[in-house]
């Protein structure tokens, strides 16, 4: 990953290891990683697509796929930080890469796939059209 520039939507966050995150092994239960990837995509759309906005226009952002690479163990000491990333934006589907590292060593990657429903048919709509916008700005720089 290039550290001069700034990817699409690119978000940090430092995550928080509770005492109920850890397993009996005594490590950060991998269930805990799919709460982080949440809050990272929604500090993504927190600063790019209120849901304010989301709701006003009946669409909701929906999960399709994850997919996490375990690398390392994170313990109950550590302090994790979490970045995500828009990697790929299509016209009804987007993509996010999302690393999580402790003192500058990546501990898991992860990808997922998602697109946007209407919330009355609950079927899929365009991105909206905002979110392809700042993609393509992104891009241009």
């Amino acid at each position: 990953m290039n550290q001069d520039k700034l990817l699409p939507f690119e978000t940090s966050l430092s995550l928080a290891v509770r005492t109920y995150d850890i397993d009996f092994a005594g490590i950060v239960s991998n269930i805990v990683f799919i709460r982080w990837l949440e809050d990272l995509r929604c500090e993504i759309l927190v600063n790019h697509l209120s849901i304010a906005d989301q709701l006003q226009n009946s669409i909701a952002p929906l999960l399709i796929q994850t997919k996490i690479d375990y690398k390392k163990s994170i313990t109950m000491t550590d302090k994790p930080m979490g970045k995500m990333w828009i990697s790929k934006l299509k016209a009804f589907k987007w993509f996010v890469n999302a690393e999580i590292a402790v003192d500058g060593i990546v501990m898991a990657t992860a990808e997922q796939t998602g697109c946007f429903i209407d919330l009355t048919t609950r079927r899929p709509v365009p991105v909206p059209p905002e979110l392809q916008q700042k993609y393509l700005e992104y891009n241009q720089i």
